[in-house]
């Protein structure tokens, strides 16, 4: 399955993709079986292109362009791997286009969109959902280290050190091994710090969570750098031994609370920003048209659009994807409601 960074370069290239007079198709499927092990999706991709491609002239190169995608998507999900969770997929046979994206990440239900270009919303929500981040997990002689993205495992070590006994001899003889302990533990801090700046920097990871013993904890917090310990989001607690994929779904929890309880600081400094005539706009109309004027710098938007925004909203995402802009997803749809589901942090005024 692809990884985050070529996920997000498909992304950057469905959004320059130009189809000219032919239909694009988006589709993005939930692959993961029922209570009973069943999937489902087989019956949508055949009814419901089906049903779609009838809508077009029988003769014209419009009907043709589709059914000769229809015929690749079928043959191409006959194919998918059982551990694959979501399937994001783009096809223009008129236009040459044909992108498979199968996906670690769960997609929430099935979606069939034929357009004039890639419906990309979906996609940048999950890259947003289940974002690059590292975990590490400590204790005084071992640490384990998790980079996560997309809702897998990038990259995993393990750091051994020297395990220390419990000594229990008094006096000056345990005061000089106490010290020796505190030493050893001092530096296995150092080193695993070491390792996690050299990461962090290295693969440009925003997000850290640390997880530690009584004694370990401490240590690593006074080790890290400035710029790293900015960058830890929270604390959590996990045995060191925990199977990845519970480090997964722990972390990724962790992560979320995270940043349901930032977002309404950064919708408040966009609101703030607006009232006070600074660097941000408001509502749709204006949003759209500072990306006109290369003038957004984050995007700022509801990840629930209602059903009948979620075009408007897609629109929106293909402009920051084609501007490098930033996008925040806000979960909580109420905290942008007064501001219409959308607006925009500014990099000048004009």
């Amino acid at each position: 399955m692809p990884q985050l960074d070529q996920l997000a370069n498909q992304l950057d290239r469905l959004a320059a993709f130009e189809a000219g007079p032919f239909p694009v198709i988006s589709l993005y499927l939930n692959l993961q079986p029922d209570e009973n092990g069943r999937d489902h999706f087989g019956t949508f991709v055949r009814k419901e292109l089906s049903d779609r491609v009838r809508t077009y002239a029988a003769n014209g190169p419009e009907r043709r362009s589709l059914e000769q995608d229809a015929d690749k998507i079928q043959k191409y999900v006959e194919t998918i791997d059982a551990s694959v969770n979501g399937l994001a997929l783009f096809a223009c046979s008129g236009a040459d286009l044909f992108e498979a994206l199968p996906l670690a990440a769960p997609i929430d239900q099935h979606r069939l969109y034929i357009a004039s270009e890639p419906h990309l919303y979906p996609l940048a929500r999950i890259l947003d959902q289940y974002p690059r981040y590292l975990v590490l997990l400590a204790d005084t002689h071992s640490a384990r280290l998790f980079v996560f993205a997309a809702n897998t495992i990038e990259k995993s070590d393990r750091i051994e050190n020297v395990k220390t006994k419990h000594h229990k001899k008094g006096g000056w003889s345990q005061a000089r091994y106490q010290r020796h302990t505190e030493n050893y533990h001092l530096q296995h801090a150092k080193e695993v710090v070491d390792a996690v700046a050299k990461i962090v920097r290295d693969e440009h990871i925003d997000k850290v969570l640390l997880s530690g013993d009584e004694v370990i904890a401490p240590l690593l917090r006074e080790q890290l750098p400035k710029d790293i310990a900015q960058r830890v989001v929270d604390m959590v607690r996990l045995d060191i031994r925990t199977p990845g994929d519970e480090v997964l779904a722990s972390t990724i929890a962790a992560l979320r609370e995270h940043d349901a309880a930032s977002d309404r600081e950064r919708v408040d400094e966009l609101i703030g920003a607006y009232r006070a005539n600074g660097l941000a706009c408001v509502g749709f109309e204006q949003t759209l048209k500072a990306f006109e004027l290369g003038q957004v710098d984050e995007l700022v938007i509801s990840a629930r659009p209602n059903a009948s925004d979620e075009k408007t909203a897609d629109e929106l995402i293909l402009k920051a994807r084609q501007t490098s802009a930033k996008i925040r997803f806000i979960e909580d749809a109420s905290l942008v409601a007064p501001i219409g589901g959308v607006g925009a942090f500014l990099r000048f005024k004009i």
